[in-house]
């Protein structure tokens, strides 16, 4: 900070925020740190590094077709960011980066499997019998990718690159209910000993445990957990976007208190319950 404060350019929040940027995929502990510090003090804007970020992998992801089929790629994801900036600036829900770059990674995958095991080098001479052996590869995102590749094909039709939707009639039907796996009832009685005993289980992970298993909490519902969500007076949180306050049993409550004692030790003005080395000099989620 203090060689910025010294140099000729202007000390601005802003100015400051942008000089202290490493070149490169990431900007650097100190950027992320500033960033944090003078946005939430409304001092700067937020940096675009994570729309650099998106982009790079985007760009990977079509540079990875073969050439042949990569502007078909290309053009559809250009579609697609401008329909992601007009849902932003529409107000509505855009789709985010992860499902665009995953849409991108299907038709990478197909594009390779047309080339090198069909032979084929034009989006036109693709039959639904290609489609149909290309999801076979991998059975369980037969559903994903199929509806990815209605998408783009959809797009190809409209931009007249093909004359026949190779994705009509296909279906990707799936069973219903869970099919992931799960534990018996002693591993879980093992595990709930090991989060509520003196097993010495790091907090996190027993808060991320016991939330799991005795409330059905993601991974993702534990680790944006705030401060704020917790309510010592009802003994009740809130996970997620669930309409109503999740109450916690005794059992919770006390794992709870000891991810709280842990995270004072950090002495951090992170907001999440959940605080880790990395995170501790900002504001993101661990």
């Amino acid at each position: 900070m203090g060689r910025l404060l010294q140099d000729e350019h202007s000390n601005s929040p802003q100015a400051l925020l942008d000089r202290s940027r490493r070149p490169g995929r990431s900007m650097g502990t100190f950027a992320r740190t500033l960033e944090d510090s003078f946005t939430l003090r409304g001092l700067a804007l937020p940096t675009d590094q994570a729309e650099r970020l998106a982009a790079g992998r985007r760009k990977r992801r079509v540079d990875a077709a073969p050439e042949p089929l990569r502007p078909a790629v290309a053009a559809f994801d250009a579609s697609r960011m401008r329909a992601q900036d007009r849902a932003r600036r529409a107000g509505t829900r855009p789709r985010g980066d992860l499902t665009l770059e995953a849409a991108l990674a299907t038709l990478r995958d197909l594009a390779v499997f047309l080339v090198d095991q069909r032979g084929k080098n034009d989006w036109a001479l693709i039959d639904i019998h290609n489609i149909e052996v290309f999801l076979t590869t991998l059975p369980t995102a037969r559903k994903r990718r199929l509806t990815v590749l209605r998408q783009f094909f959809g797009f190809a039709r409209q931009q007249h690159l093909i004359l026949v939707d190779p994705t009509r009639g296909l279906t990707a039907k799936e069973p219903g209910g869970f099919r992931g796996r799960t534990l018996t009832l002693d591993q879980q009685r093992d595990l709930f000993g090991r989060w509520t005993g003196n097993d010495h289980a790091h907090p996190h992970e027993a808060l991320l445990g016991i939330l799991t298993l005795l409330h059905g909490a993601s991974s993702a519902e534990v680790r944006m957990l705030q401060i704020t969500d917790i309510d010592p007076r009802t003994r009740t949180v809130r996970l997620g976007k669930r309409p109503h306050p999740v109450p916690l049993d005794p059992a919770s409550w006390t794992v709870l208190q000891r991810c709280l004692a842990h995270r004072e030790g950090w002495l951090t003005d992170n907001p999440h319950v959940m605080v880790t080395k990395g995170t501790k000099a900002g504001r993101s989620p661990a």
